[in-house]
């Protein structure tokens, strides 16, 4: 498939460096960083679907956050991986859209579904009594469904849009995948709607999970001051400490690379930066939100003895 005003059949990503030395480093760097997403997000999910005390709305969100973590580190990082052992790491066009669409899909997912964590720790600790009631298995299905609304509607705005565009016969394309600012570069024609498209749905992707997670930090802060207890104090900056650290990575990578014009933001240094959420974030996020967590721990420990003794 081609774009109907468009000669263009295939393009060639340029990958991260263009220096061979560099290149099998970078390769085993990143394979190594893929296998620990893959093995901490996979075996994160297989935990929190095997231990039933662990099926409540904190975990039923984690579990849907290490299967999109899984999902859209694996629709970038293989092919990023092609581009240090191939001369000309080619993708067709149809298979470049196919990736900008679900890599959109899932990374405003996530943007969403940390939002609805953020929520979450909110009624967890400011409305302890009234937890189970607010957070019911109905309200975590509505709210994971407007997640995947949100991707699905803003991964749909970019992909219509740049399937308008018509793309120059150069069709080298100055990443490492099929992302929104590299492809309008390659455009013969003018870009200014699908720019105002970046900055009107980017803001609403990134505007809406940041108020809402600053709101309800606000009000958990508030509430925290107002524990006497220094034990509980710590119980509830311990919770959520982990997720604010990821989101500060996630939402500070996303916001400097797309909330700039592109003459301020050279594409090395948005390689760079996108490297955080497609490749990092990810990675960090099974860490950062189950290894410090004791719940998790033990429902390990439990998992790992079951099976020693079977």
């Amino acid at each position: 498939m081609a774009a109907e005003n468009s000669s263009v059949t295939e393009f060639i990503l340029a990958g991260l460096t263009d220096q061979p030395g560099l290149r099998m480093l970078l390769f085993f760097l990143f394979l190594g960083f893929y296998v620990v997403t893959v093995v901490g997000n996979l075996g994160l999910i297989t935990l929190i679907g095997l231990n039933s005390h662990l099926h409540t709305p904190m975990y039923f969100f984690l579990f849907n956050l290490s299967f999109i973590d899984f999902c859209y580190s694996t629709v970038i990082t293989p092919k990023m991986l092609m581009s240090f052992v191939s001369k000309k790491n080619i993708i067709t066009y149809a298979g470049c859209m196919t990736q900008l669409f679900f890599f959109l899909f899932f990374v405003v997912s996530e943007s969403f579904i940390l939002s609805a964590m953020a929520y979450d720790r909110y009624v967890a600790i400011c409305n302890p009594l009234v937890y189970t009631a607010t957070m019911s298995p109905q309200v975590c299905l509505l709210l994971l469904l407007g997640v995947y609304v949100m991707g699905f509607a803003g991964a749909m705005a970019h992909t219509t849009c740049m399937m308008r565009l018509t793309f120059c016969a150069n069709n080298l394309v100055d990443h490492y995948m099929c992302d929104i600012l590299p492809l309008l570069e390659r455009s013969c024609t003018s870009t200014y709607v699908n720019e105002l498209v970046v900055f009107v749905v980017v803001g609403i992707d990134i505007g809406v999970p940041t108020v809402t997670i600053f709101i309800s930090y606000a009000l958990i802060l508030t509430s925290i001051l107002h524990i006497h207890s220094t034990k509980g104090r710590s119980k509830a900056f311990s919770t959520c400490s982990s997720h604010i650290i990821a989101v500060s990575l996630f939402f500070g990578s996303g916001a400097f690379m797309y909330l700039k014009p592109s003459s301020l933001l050279p594409m090395n240094q948005g390689k760079v930066s996108s490297l955080f959420y497609t490749t990092v974030v990810p990675m960090l996020n099974p860490l950062i939100y189950s290894l410090r967590n004791k719940d998790v721990k033990v429902a390990l420990k439990k998992s790992l003895s079951k099976k020693l003794f079977s």
